[in-house]
């Protein structure tokens, strides 16, 4: 099997080269190699590759940058889902493309399901949901995995910069009014590579679609960073800040250029119904990246 591997140095993109490396040849090149905001660089590296997989886990994911570059993040979250999707279908490839629950607006109660109403409230999750329409419309055998709050070993994020704030901070001030689910990026990676050889085995029998990919569970980033800072603490990681040191504060006291949806569950029944998976709790997760963030400090 012949994997195209988009973003190979980001969070999820790290961890997938490790696990599609054990279906086949991956080739994830670079920004150097292949621009996602150059359509004709994107052709030419699928067909010089001419893959039976292209995975597709870059995403333009600066949430409050994209406000002001919109023109970026559609080249990297529409137009080039849009091209590898077409690339794909000329093929007759299978096109995994990952998606956010920003395409939601976050003021239902119950977590979201792949059939709720869409309702981005910013450019990242407008561009994101575009993405996908145009993934669905061009590409027979895609699938369109929705995750969120995506956390790794590899690369930057809020359990890190939590890590970091508690180092060097007597209290940290976190949202305590936005719900979701931590989705380790080595979960979505196993995942992936599991679905992939899933429809190997049976291309055209496949359930191909769109489905919600999260860890079990939810906790609200304020209950988060708590958790974190306890386990590091356990650990001995010397902090200046302890779980106790960290206050809720709402959505309104931190105010950012793009708004956040309030409610980021998902509901993964679909999966879990169509594929007989049963996914971990975010804790699971967390703490497998947590400990080796502390085995291996940067």
């Amino acid at each position: 099997m012949r994997i195209w591997l988009t973003g190979g140095n980001g969070q999820v993109g790290y961890e997938l080269r490790r696990s599609l490396a054990l279906l086949g040849e991956v080739q994830a090149p670079g920004r150097d190699a292949c621009d996602l905001q150059d359509p004709d660089a994107i052709r030419r590296a699928v067909r010089e590759w001419q893959p039976d997989v292209i995975v597709n886990p870059a995403a333009y994911t600066a949430v409050d940058k994209a406000e002001s570059d919109s023109a970026g993040a559609e080249a990297v979250n529409v137009r080039a889902p849009a091209v590898l999707a077409e690339e794909a279908e000329r093929l007759g490839a299978m096109l995994v493309h990952f998606s956010t629950d920003y395409v939601f607006d976050g003021t239902q109660t119950q977590p979201y399901t792949e059939d709720d109403t869409t309702n981005p409230q910013g450019v990242y999750g407008a561009t994101k949901l575009a993405g996908e329409v145009a993934v669905q419309a061009a590409c027979s055998r895609h699938l369109i995995l929705r995750t969120s709050w995506v956390v790794g070993a590899h690369g930057g994020n809020f359990l890190k910069t939590m890590l970091r704030l508690a180092g060097q901070r007597a209290s940290l001030n976190v949202v305590a009014d936005q719900t979701g689910a931590p989705t380790s990026a080595d979960l979505l990676a196993d995942l992936t590579a599991l679905l992939v050889r899933e429809a190997s085995r049976a291309p055209t029998a496949f359930p191909y679609g769109l489905y919600h990919a999260t860890a079990a569970g939810a906790t609200t980033w304020h209950a988060y960073a708590q958790h974190v800072v306890a386990r590091a603490a356990k650990a001995g990681r010397a902090l200046a800040a302890g779980p106790q040191d960290i206050h809720p504060i709402s959505t309104d006291q931190y105010p950012t250029p793009a708004r956040r949806p309030a409610n980021s569950q998902l509901d993964t029944g679909k999966l879990s119904r169509t594929f007989g998976l049963r996914l971990p709790s975010w804790q699971d997760g967390v703490d497998r990246v947590l400990d080796h963030v502390l085995r291996n400090p940067s």
